[in-house]
């Protein structure tokens, strides 16, 4: 059985995104639609001495436009150095830190030289998931001729990948017309993020789960950071994770 999820690219996002990319055989980055401002697309937070902080990369959309996110380009070029200074400065007393910074600082560095939104996320996503061991298959939405309206647009898109299961996030759940999916021999499958464990987390305070990966990563390491995700923990689970294609 063939397992895909469908999800615009977000920035640095928390671990139940990359547990999300972990459950399925294909992941769509559906970036061919409205780019949505204060959201996700080109922000994430990190825990600071402070508390939250946002992690930002501007972005020349116009406040009432209605640019696709994969047309969303990157203000300036400056953003990157900043926010490594800002992410070094935050996680130098993290226990892997250390290991990591030459990897993220060139990340950050090839980042800087790009311009389009979606580019910038698909290569954080892509290199923290070599990280994290996840060989999971990341495709556009772009690649295919897609037709109908929201929930018929993503039938659709799991039609043409010949997908038996989609898995969805939980807050789909308000608009997407599961029927319809059955109708058409595809199940329907909710993400769930409940029993995710704690781990040592710097700066003190109540511990925080929706924060960028980066957290869990420099706090824990790769190799441990898996042991903290759903979908590695219950991977033996047929009814909750991907089939083996």
């Amino acid at each position: 059985m063939k397992h895909v999820a469908i999800l615009q690219s977000s920035y640095i996002p928390w671990k139940g995104y990359f547990d999300i990319i972990n459950s399925v055989d294909e992941f769509v980055l559906y970036d061919d639609v409205q780019y949505t401002h204060r959201d996700w697309r080109n922000r994430n937070r990190i825990k600071t001495a402070s508390g939250l902080l946002w992690l930002t990369i501007p972005v020349t959309v116009k406040k009432h436009c209605h640019d696709k996110i994969c047309d969303v380009k990157v203000a300036n070029k400056s953003w990157a150095n900043k926010q490594w200074k800002t992410v070094s400065m935050n996680y130098a007393r993290a226990p892997y830190f250390k290991p990591l910074k030459n990897r993220f600082q060139a990340l950050y560095t090839r980042c800087s030289e790009e311009t389009c939104l979606s580019r910038i996320n698909y290569l954080f996503l892509k290199e923290i998931c070599r990280m994290l061991d996840i060989h999971t298959r990341i495709s556009w939405s772009m690649d295919y001729e897609i037709e109908g309206e929201r929930s018929e647009r993503l039938l659709h898109l799991c039609l043409l990948l010949n997908a038996d299961v989609y898995l969805s996030g939980p807050a789909a759940k308000e608009y997407l017309d599961v029927k319809l999916f059955e109708e058409n021999g595809v199940r329907v499958r909710w993400m769930s993020y409940d029993g995710y464990p704690e781990y040592s987390q710097l700066h003190g305070g109540p511990f925080i789960h929706h924060v960028s990966i980066l957290d869990l990563i420099f706090n824990t390491g790769p190799d441990n950071a898996r042991k903290h995700m759903l979908s590695f923990s219950n991977m033996q689970s047929p009814d909750n994770h991907k089939s083996k294609v």
